[in-house]
């Protein structure tokens, strides 16, 4: 137990030595600790605890909670959107070929730096999502693409906001949060019922949109492996790295969903 401990000290202690110390005393950034044991909680919750407790249970009936939910994370993501666009992609000040974080306390820089954190924030209020699926009893809905997704994005952005918030990177929150707004316009839609429902021909587009997000995600970052950038190369793996990983898995479940199921359909007729 000492000895785990002292790695963690070790590795607090490196945060403290390498990231933005504009963020050092905001809450949960002085070290990941909290947010991997809420991604552990996240995970235990809905793949074992969840659907435990929802075994012999009627699903809940959700839908003003959902449409409530759905309605927050339009607004939210369009927040995100417009704050990281103004805070230098949308303003001519961000390069896509590089881009250095400014560690300043200028105001552009600081405003960047609190739509990182919303980012971060929107993460957490993410899981709620398979949440829903559990207490509804859609286990079908809990895949591991889902699961690993969710998981991974806190961790991700807690590293991104400690240690380089702004800059290049923040290119994938700024796609992120457009596809979110376009995401949950969907979600908010089809939770109005079968009346809607029959007018909404385009959800196989939305993972299709996922997909373009990430190989965009990943050439963006990767162009930084052959290119002289003041901009941290760990973090252009790791992100670039996260979009290929993610690109692979939507690309996967978009053929098992709607290609095979278009096979089967033409082998019907």
């Amino acid at each position: 137990m000492a000895q785990i401990l002292n790695v963690i000290s070790n590795v607090n202690n490196l945060f403290d030595a390498y990231g933005d110390p504009r963020v050092a005393q905001w809450y949960m950034m002085s070290s990941p600790t909290l947010t991997i044991i809420i991604v552990l909680l996240y995970i235990y919750f809905v793949k074992f605890l969840g659907p435990h407790l929802m075994k012999n249970r009627k699903p809940f009936q959700l839908k003003k909670a959902i449409l409530v939910y759905n309605l927050l994370q339009v607004l939210l993501s369009t927040y995100i959107f417009y704050e990281i666009g103004m805070s230098g992609w949308f303003t001519g000040e961000y390069s896509l070929r590089c881009q250095p974080v400014d560690y300043s306390n200028e105001p552009s820089a600081l405003r960047m730096l609190h739509a990182a954190k919303w980012y971060y924030i929107a993460k957490f209020i993410d899981l709620i999502d398979t949440i829903f699926f559990v207490l509804r009893k859609k286990f079908s809905h809990v895949s591991t693409l889902h699961v690993i997704h969710h998981s991974v994005m806190p961790m991700s952005i807690w590293f991104g906001l400690r240690m380089a918030a702004g800059g290049h990177s923040s290119f994938f929150g700024l796609l992120n949060s457009f596809v979110h707004m376009v995401m949950y316009s969907y979600y908010f839609l089809s939770a109005l019922g079968p009346q809607i429902q029959k007018y909404l021909w385009w959800k196989k587009y939305l993972t299709g949109l996922q997909i373009v997000q990430f190989i965009f995600v990943t050439v963006h970052e990767f162009q930084l492996l052959f290119i002289d950038c003041n901009y941290p190369k760990t973090f252009a793996w790791m992100i670039g790295l996260h979009g290929t990983l993610f690109l692979f898995l939507f690309k996967n479940f978009y053929n098992e969903t709607y290609k095979k199921k278009k096979q089967i359909d033409m082998k019907s007729k």
